[in-house]
């Protein structure tokens, strides 16, 4: 539980004090890959709420679906077409997909242990 935390506030120190500026040209795949990321990591989330976490899965997962968003989006300015919404669309609605299961989730854990304070 407190190794991702450490990594996020590692990662937001070390973006806070060494700003780094992405090339326009690149905007399309940061943000395929940063949407491919956040849906690993709800999915991650999401499948150790539920106790069936596998870090094979999640690792694979959170690079072959940032690889395949990269290429899509490649393949879409090769194309001229934008391409790589449909990643945005696909992993925008898993993510909020996800974050619905993990909300309801931590909402019925909440709630049970609320009636067992006053029963």
């Amino acid at each position: 539980m407190w190794l991702p935390l450490m990594g996020l506030i590692a990662g937001l120190i070390i973006g806070f004090y060494f700003p780094l500026t992405i090339p326009l040209a690149y905007a399309k795949y940061l943000s395929v890959g940063i949407l491919a990321a956040l849906d690993s990591t709800f999915g991650g989330l999401r499948a150790g709420l539920e106790e069936n976490f596998d870090a094979s899965v999640f690792i694979t997962g959170f690079f072959g679906n940032a690889l395949l968003a990269g290429i899509l989006a490649y393949l879409g300015d090769q194309l001229g077409v934008d391409l790589y919404l449909a990643a945005v669309f696909a992993f925008g609605v898993r993510i909020f997909q996800n974050l619905a299961i993990i909300r309801r989730y931590l909402l019925r854990k909440w709630r049970e242990r609320h009636h067992k304070q006053e029963d």
